[in-house]
């Protein structure tokens, strides 16, 4: 299939303005070289878009498992592969096959209990000829977790740390449910998730926690977080009576049904969102990489405070 290659002069001019002028800063948590490589990978044209499925999708994936590998995440058994079957379509249903890419780190403390840490690397692929990269949706989650993981297996968290890149999370949320339906450990050991979502443009320097005010027990630890965070971290989009609720709109919602603790970090993308435009390119290169550091600190946080998340957990 021919490919039609989008550089026009606004795209032109956007990289000149993004990709050359933008100053890509070191990060003393993170090689913020090594993320933005991952997402230019996984974003490239040469993904195909990543739909699940295809082609672009089963490289994708082949390259999650080797930068998992790489970053010190190891398999369950002998593969990080996790196979799944869903059905798409109504009427003239069809059934269609996704891979997880799943894998752990273990802790010093208590290897019993685990914070998934999450993001879906599929997207939508490619329409009428046009790539759709998915840059901020969600390369940009899927290259953070490597970044993560190389983090936490040099600073060996207290607890457990299942890292799961989902599948077909456009078609449905279909792979974190697979997941949470046949976890790799028991589904009593999974203490929480922490799911990233579009986590690289945002020119106000916002970065969204949803999921406290289903969870306020959670919100305490996020408000310390924020405190600290590199970026403005804030609570919102998470009312049923305003528009913009996004309680269910990503692999989060698939653990908050199956009454595990799950929070999603994500920005107001609202423009570029699910856009042939969202690209490597005008990604907000700075923001990005403070948001990764923001979500190690979370993370942290909520390591260190897991003994009282399972107890509100039980109530």
């Amino acid at each position: 299939m021919h490919i039609m290659k989008r550089a026009s002069f606004f795209l032109l001019a956007a990289w000149i303005a993004t990709g050359i002028a933008q100053d890509v800063p070191k990060s003393s948590l993170i090689d913020s070289a090594q993320l933005l490589r991952d997402l230019r990978v996984l974003s490239s044209d040469d993904m195909q878009g990543r739909r699940v499925g295809t082609p672009g999708g089963e490289k994708a994936r082949s390259y999650v498992v080797e930068r998992f590998k790489a970053s010190g995440v190891r398999p369950f058994g002998t593969s990080y592969e996790s196979g799944f079957t869903f059905t798409t379509g109504r009427g003239n249903a069809t059934q269609q096959r996704g891979v997880n890419v799943v894998g752990h780190i273990d802790g010093k403390r208590d290897s019993r209990h685990y914070i998934v840490v999450s993001a879906h690397y599929d997207h939508l692929g490619v329409r009428n000829g046009v790539v759709f990269n998915g840059a901020d949706d969600n390369a940009s989650g899927t290259a953070a977790l490597f970044s993560i993981a190389q983090y936490f297996g040099m600073h060996q968290p207290e607890n457990s740390l299942i890292f799961a890149a989902f599948d077909a999370e456009e078609a449905g949320l279909a792979g974190s449910q697979a997941f949470v339906k046949e976890p790799p450990v028991s589904s009593s050991l999974l203490s929480l998730n922490i799911n990233a979502d579009m986590i690289g443009r945002d020119p106000n320097d916002k970065l969204f926690v949803v999921g406290t005010a289903l969870q306020p027990y959670l919100k305490p630890y996020i408000l310390a977080v924020a405190t600290t965070a590199p970026v403005k971290l804030l609570t919102g989009h998470e009312d049923p009576r305003k528009p913009e609720d996004w309680t269910a709109d990503s692999d989060h919602y698939s653990f908050i049904r199956a009454r595990i603790p799950a929070l999603y970090f994500g920005v107001e993308d609202f423009a570029q969102h699910h856009q042939p435009t969202d690209d490597y390119e005008t990604i907000t290169f700075s923001f990005y990489i403070r948001a990764v550091e923001t979500l190690i600190q979370a993370i942290r946080e909520f390591d260190a405070n897991l003994d009282a998340i399972n107890a509100n957990r039980g109530r």
